[in-house]
């Protein structure tokens, strides 16, 4: 409890200093780059594996009832509202949230953050809201890589087994898509980017001394950040629910 206390209020200071000047556009990119690009080779290929999986797992049940038809709709479907922005999100908080927490963990370990504090630099400004911004802005753009991927690697697995046509099969796929699928998937994923670069950017910042500190670090926040997805993933859901009953 005391830490989720501590949580609130670093994202507190996050809100209250982050449209504030100056602005740190320089690292910003920096920090974009970092955490979108060069978490698309890993993001791509796991999207690819998870549409050639699912479609292969789903595909002799459906034949087995007559019901291979259906098969583009249900893959997009699952993969839009939510199998590719949990799992893209997950990933990242593999990827993305240890490499911020031992970051900025070794960081305060060799005491940099206090030397920047003592130069007249605002270091919650320049460390942790880039990062927290780029995880925030860069986690969606992902998400619907990995989806438009992973539909990719199910129509190869449909064009192999039931020769489907890259047109038929992708026109089945939008057809029973809508908004109310596209949308919510995309806002959450918002969500899912902000709790992975606080989440690590808290544990780095306040990570204790000594190399054992940075690895708890960088550990502790994988954890909690992939708690804090199916959380929220949760919240989404139930909310998105709600919605549609009103």
């Amino acid at each position: 409890m005391t830490e989720t206390g501590e949580i609130s209020r670093f994202a507190a200071r996050f809100f209250k200093e982050v449209f504030k000047p100056p602005y740190e556009f320089r690292e910003l990119l920096r920090q974009s780059y970092e955490i979108g690009w060069n978490s698309l080779p890993l993001v791509g290929l796991t999207g690819f594996i998870m549409g050639l999986v699912l479609t292969l797992q789903t595909r002799p049940t459906l034949v087995e009832f007559g019901a291979e038809s259906w098969m583009p709709s249900m893959v997009g479907i699952a993969i839009i509202r939510e199998i590719g922005p949990v799992i893209t999100a997950l990933i990242c908080a593999g990827r993305v949230g240890s490499s911020i927490g031992a970051e900025l963990g070794s960081m305060k370990v060799t005491e940099q953050i206090d030397a920047m504090e003592v130069s007249g630099t605002n270091p919650f400004k320049y460390l942790v809201i880039t990062r927290v911004v780029a995880a925030t802005l860069m986690l969606p753009l992902l998400v619907i890589m990995a989806d438009a991927v992973a539909l990719f690697g199910s129509y190869l697995v449909e064009n192999l087994k039931g020769a489907v046509s890259f047109e038929l099969y992708f026109s089945q796929v939008f057809e029973f898509l809508n908004f109310g699928d596209v949308i919510p998937s995309i806002t959450k994923s918002f969500f899912f980017g902000f709790a992975i670069g606080l989440i690590g950017c808290y544990k780095g910042y306040f990570s204790k001394k000594g190399t054992e500190g940075v690895g708890k670090a960088a550990n502790t926040a994988v954890v909690v950040t992939s708690v804090l997805v199916f959380i929220l993933d949760f919240i989404a859901v139930l909310v998105a629910d709600i919605f549609y009953e009103l």
